[in-house]
């Protein structure tokens, strides 16, 4: 049975009467509104470029563009596409853009326009972006879709979902042409992945109703991870059926381990398992390395290394050597069944076949040995990484840290947080924070006094609460001149600590009779008025 709020392409192809869809002087426009969505703006005009303090000097680039007018007498669309490229300001590109149209016999292609338009959407400068289109209006030159597809995925990634469905609407008015399937599926493919089910509808039936548009493999494809990942796996066999009902298309590769991947993740690996073989022997269908990787990965998850080898086994039989992820995924499963020494040996069978871990399968087992207490045979790994050229990056090391912290080996930990910036390892602030939390835990304070001071020259704060905890408990162990140097530099990266804690750091050295420092003190703290966090803010540097 399918689900009740499921949909399939034949439901929606079948209901193609109330079309949310106009065509007006050959352009196509949504029912809801009687004009084009993009309002006419100057592009010579990007939101937030005026300025009312004065002219700004030319920038660089109009130097460029001078001097090689004077040199050549004319911009190419070339060098235009190489100055607006070399821009990083997306309102000089536009200003680039605009002047070389001022040539004499110069006009825009579909490669400058391309450009500009990349230009301005990947900085967000959407307002332009519909001016330009509007312009494109009133061309004759050719354009080719690709200039919309990349559009849609960049309003895709800005959450600008009706803008999607708008670039592939216009592509028929300014390409003058009628959308391919690679259009459909590019535009369907982002509404889906964003879970803008009306709008795919809404594609959907147009591409039905107005382009006469027939859904090939890799629509239905689409169409079959959107209900996987919903987990309705009944729904998505409904398709297939569709699928291979239709005269166009056909069930895939991609289709099936999208499948066996569904059921696997939902624990029916027995039922990935036979939907495989039904994929080889009734369909004729080779599987790849990235589909014996689904299985391999099912087994794993489940718990059943023993089944993962077997699968291995049955690719090399077959003619599919393991690839590095096939290696990887059989390991990680492993090391969540604390399989350790086999998977050890995983790395050994690799190097023998002339494969190398990479930085991501390295990192998973030193964090199993970490976890495990062994954080020896983990650094013995570091060393394996460095022998065969293999870079641990911040990640893997955080994940050392971890376990020398576990095993309270804080002068280890210390010393690799002191030397790994000058490595060439950009440490970042979870770095310091896994060490500086374990010491404070351990009660270390002086020892995390001294981290928290070479954090601070390096720009970097702890938790806002953990600061807060540091310091008082410095004032009740009675150190009280380490609370004081340590608040100093805390207020200095724009720390403020909470009032109880201020009354506390004042009681506590009035008791030391300086005052002086009291001062000094007060001093520092009146200059952090107004910026007092609330007792769950974060400072993050």
């Amino acid at each position: 049975m399918v689900a009740h709020n499921s949909w399939t392409v034949h439901q929606i192809f079948m209901n193609c009467n109330k079309l949310p869809f106009s065509y007006h002087h050959g352009i196509f426009f949504s029912s809801a509104t009687s004009s084009p969505s993009f309002p006419w703006i100057s592009p010579l005009q990007v939101p937030g470029s005026t300025s009312t303090t004065g002219p700004c000097p030319p920038p660089a680039s109009s130097n460029i563009l001078v001097e090689s007018r004077r040199k050549s007498r004319s911009i190419s669309h070339q060098d235009a596409i190489k100055l607006m490229d070399r821009e990083r300001d997306p309102q000089r590109a536009l200003d680039i853009f605009n002047m070389v149209a001022n040539q004499k016999g110069f006009n825009h292609n579909n490669a400058t326009f391309a450009t500009i338009l990349h230009k301005l959407a990947r900085s967000n400068k959407f307002q332009a972006v519909d001016a330009i289109l509007q312009q494109m209006t009133y061309e004759t030159c050719k354009f080719h879709e690709g200039i919309f597809l990349n559009l849609m995925k960049h309003f895709s990634r800005s959450h600008m979902h009706k803008k999607v469905l708008d670039m592939f609407l216009l592509i028929y008015p300014i390409a003058r042409e009628k959308p391919s399937l690679k259009a459909i599926s590019t535009c369907l493919n982002c509404l889906v992945e964003s879970n803008q089910i009306g709008l795919a509808k809404k594609l959907l039936l147009h591409s039905k109703k107005v382009l006469k548009l027939r859904p090939n493999s890799c629509i239905f494809n689409i169409l079959i991870k959107h209900h996987c990942k919903n987990g309705d796996i009944e729904s998505a066999f409904e398709v297939v059926r569709e699928m291979k009902m239709s005269k166009c298309s056909y069930p895939n590769l991609i289709t099936y381990s999208t499948l066996m991947d569904c059921l696997c993740k939902s624990g029916r690996v027995k039922d990935g398992l036979q939907l495989f073989e039904d994929m080889i022997a009734k369909d004729q269908i080779v599987p790849d390395a990235l589909t014996y990787n689904v299985l391999i990965n099912g087994f794993c998850q489940s718990g059943k290394v023993d089944g993962a080898r077997k699968i291995m086994e049955f690719m090399r039989n077959n003619g599919c050597n393991p690839n590095v992820y096939n290696f990887a995924t059989l390991m990680n499963g492993m090391c969540k069944q604390g399989m350790l020494q086999e998977a050890k040996e995983v790395i050994v069978e690799m190097k023998d076949l002339g494969m190398k871990l990479d930085a991501v399968g390295y990192t998973t087992l030193i964090n199993s040995f970490c976890r495990s207490g062994r954080t020896d045979e983990a650094l013995e790994l570091i060393k394996e990484m460095k022998d065969i050229g293999c870079k641990a990056d911040v990640v893997t090391f955080n994940v050392l840290l971890g376990g020398l912290c576990r095993e309270g080996r804080f002068p280890e930990a210390l010393q690799m947080l002191e030397r790994l910036p000058y490595e060439g390892v950009h440490l970042n602030k979870v770095s310091y924070r896994i060490v500086l939390n374990s010491l404070y835990q351990k009660d270390e304070l002086e020892k995390a006094t001294e981290l928290l001071l070479l954090m601070l020259d390096r720009g970097f704060l702890p938790h806002y609460e953990t600061s807060n905890e540091l310091l008082s408990s410095l004032c009740k162990k009675g150190m009280a001149f380490d609370s004081v140097k340590a608040l100093f530099g805390l207020v200095e990266l724009g720390f403020t600590p909470k009032p109880d804690l201020w009354s506390l750091l004042v009681e506590v050295i009035c008791r030391e009779r300086k005052l002086l420092v009291i001062f000094e003190l007060l001093d520092k703290l009146t200059e952090q008025k107004g910026r007092m966090l609330p007792p769950t803010a974060e400072i993050d540097q």
